[in-house]
């Protein structure tokens, strides 16, 4: 079961093209969203689709095959595991995020 701690999967479609930045050593790191979609119906009958979007991260290879292969719109399958952090924007405001840091990557359909 200690397998399993902190374990994210998600299959959705990347909703923006991939920001890639260099960094020092040669190391890659690539953000990224992707939208994921629920449907279901609801008590009075009717069909409901909800989308939710998630903050991906991938560094080195898989930042790498990021650049290389995704795009938006682009159908992909990801496992990573959930972190949080926080910064200070430029008004000295406390921001948090949560994102996904992705350890397996699958590529889906043609794009």
């Amino acid at each position: 079961m200690s397998t399993l701690r902190n374990k994210v999967q998600l299959v959705g479609n990347v909703g923006n093209d991939p920001e890639i930045k260099n960094l020092e050593g040669g190391k890659k790191l690539a953000n990224l969203i992707i939208a994921t979609n629920d449907r279901y119906t609801n008590d009075k009958g009717e069909k409901v689709e909800q989308t939710e979007w998630h903050r991906l991260v991938a560094w080195g290879k898989t930042a790498e095959v990021v650049e290389k292969y995704v795009v938006k719109g682009r159908g992909i399958a990801i496992e990573g595991k959930l972190t949080h952090r926080s910064y200070d924007d430029k008004n000295g405001e406390k921001r948090f995020i949560t994102e996904v840091v992705i350890t397996e990557l699958l590529l889906l359909g043609n794009k």
